[in-house]
């Protein structure tokens, strides 16, 4: 076992000491140790409660004849990171966990991992240091927030940031925004729409990674705490086999992720983890992959903020094997795909079926029928930009609007809730990429204002920083180069005009080559906007979006 390299022999006779000084008898020292990295905290909603999640876990360790030992990582909420300061730090974070995930487990040579998380950046740094160390693991959330009623229907965490803006337009008053607030998050979990945690937690299941139900299961029930045990029993059963994510997670693994993404419309942020997760890997994912499947696999399951359902809606029809029997029927799913239940896709999809076809619809007959996301290309991205086009009305497919430009996201949001935009502005939000955020902030507060105040489908937000899987509108992130690198972002003017248009996929400056060769040479890199500490370093290190904002050395 690998944990013999600190508990075998007499020259260990110091490290058992130690472990005994912990309380842990030598039967369970002589067990397979798995490691359990637990991020819980009590800042974070969706992780308030991981610590009974990482109780059922050890539980179900015990149960197969193995010893867990916990340990915790850092983890931040994007929503109170969002828009100030502190979302700088956000996707930086994502490197921090997956180094402190394989710090501790090179440090200490557990036979397995279980790996507990449930919010944004969270989830894909564990899954890079699950990649990274190729020792067996494998993810468990602690699932979805409930939605919640307001006024007789749903709402969500969005349905909040959106109310600022029905405000400041006079939409709404300030005692109904607050009557909103009180409701709109009902209790423990990710938040309750196909945002980025839940769009990661349940391409966790399609990356073979999870076990089913690990994306849909509510929180609150009592079946994310079975879930738990079973994969703490799972996962002394994986260790015994030897059964390792370079045996489960493949090329054909990442393509059913990305086909479950486009079908479930998830977060564009998507294109950016899953490529930072195939690289650790050893496996490059392009954009182009993500743009070829999404023109293959149609849009069959709406999920808030695009659409009506939420992820306790998608847990009834059946869940992501569900969406994933569907699409295979359209022969868009690999059902020979190796997961850490031990058994191939097909198998798995054996035992689920479609329950409800108003969450799930036939593939015949789909919302759209294409995927979620699209990769634009052009003038103003030449190595590519996201839209989440299921969010966008068609009627705003093709956008040509007059630029206003903001070198932060606190700039924009100033002016947006002053009234300063108009229908037919295209915003440009700069200098928030990787590098020159830095740390590629989402830009959910002023695309939710824009949403409050009717303007998100008048206008475009266009920006090399990112948007969260709340977004919706004609709203342009990752955009790459970034301004900070010197991409035409960083040379638009006031008044340019920019053309968008997602049924060719580009986004154009409508500018001639000879007047941006002019800016071009007049540009000069800007200051850093953080000079010490964590993101100063990280600012040096980080590659672009188009590669997914990963490390190189």
């Amino acid at each position: 076992m690998r944990s013999d390299r600190m508990k075998q022999g007499i020259e260990k006779a110091p490290h058992r000491s130690l472990f005994q000084a912990m309380g842990y008898v030598r039967d369970e020292i002589e067990r397979p140790i798995i490691g359990i990295a637990n991020s819980a905290n009590e800042v974070i909603p969706g992780h308030i409660h991981l610590h009974r999640i990482s109780q059922a876990i050890k539980d179900g360790i015990r149960l197969a004849g193995g010893t867990p030992m916990e340990f915790f990582t850092i983890g931040i909420c994007d929503g109170i990171a969002m828009n100030h300061e502190g979302m700088k730090y956000s996707l930086g974070s994502r490197e921090l966990i997956c180094d402190s995930v394989e710090v501790m487990a090179m440090a200490y040579p557990f036979d397995g991992l279980v790996l507990v998380t449930n919010c944004d950046k969270i989830i894909p740094g564990m899954l890079m240091a699950r990649m990274r160390l190729n020792i067996p693991s494998m993810i468990v959330s602690g699932g979805p927030m409930l939605a919640g009623r307001f006024k007789g229907r749903e709402v969500d965490l969005i349905s909040v940031f959106e109310g600022v803006g029905k405000v400041a337009a006079g939409h709404m008053d300030i005692n109904e925004l607050t009557l909103l607030e009180d409701c709109a998050c009902p209790g423990p979990g990710s938040c309750a729409g196909m945002f980025t945690a839940n769009s990661m937690n349940c391409l966790s299941e399609a990356l073979g990674v999870a076990l089913p139900g690990n994306g849909t299961i509510p929180a609150v029930h009592a079946g994310r705490v079975r879930l738990a045990k079973m994969a703490g029993m799972k996962i002394v059963e994986l260790v015994k086999k030897g059964l390792r994510p370079h045996d489960i997670v493949t090329t054909d693994s990442f393509i059913n992720a990305i086909s479950v993404d486009m079908a479930f419309g998830g977060s564009s942020n998507t294109a950016l983890h899953l490529p930072a997760i195939a690289h650790e890997r050893g496996l490059e994912l392009p954009l182009k992959v993500f743009d070829e499947i999404s023109e293959m696999v149609p849009h069959i399951c709406n999920m808030s903020p695009a659409g009506p359902h939420h992820l306790e809606d998608l847990f009834d029809a059946g869940g992501v094997y569900a969406i994933m029997k569907e699409l295979s029927r359209k022969g868009l799913i690999n059902k020979e795909c190796m997961t850490v239940e031990g058994k191939k896709v097909g198998e798995i999809m054996k035992r689920v079926a479609v329950m409800n076809q108003d969450v799930i619809r036939r593939v015949e007959k789909p919302y759209h029928e294409k995927g979620g996301l699209a990769v634009l290309s052009g003038t103003l991205a030449p190595k590519g930009a996201i839209v989440k086009r299921i969010g966008v009305k068609e009627d705003a497919w093709h956008f040509v609007g007059t630029a206003k430009v903001f070198e932060s996201e606190e700039e924009a949001g100033k002016a947006i809730m002053k009234g300063k935009i108009k229908p037919g502005d295209a915003v440009v939000i700069r200098y928030e990429g990787p590098k020159g955020g830095p740390g590629m902030r989402e830009m959910l507060t002023p695309t939710s204002i824009l949403s409050g105040r009717g303007l998100d489908t008048a206008c475009a937000l266009i920006t090399d920083g990112r948007f969260s899987g709340g977004t919706r509108g004609l709203s342009v992130g990752h955009v790459s180069p970034e301004a900070a690198e010197g991409g035409p972002i960083a040379f638009i003017h006031n008044g340019d005009k920019i053309e968008i248009d997602l049924n060719k996929k580009s986004i154009n400056l409508l500018v001639s080559k000879s007047e941006l060769e002019q800016r071009r040479k007049k540009w000069r890199s800007p200051e850093p906007k953080i000079k010490e500490g964590y993101m100063a370093r990280y600012a040096k290190l980080v590659t672009g979006a188009a590669s997914g904002a990963i490390f190189k050395f």
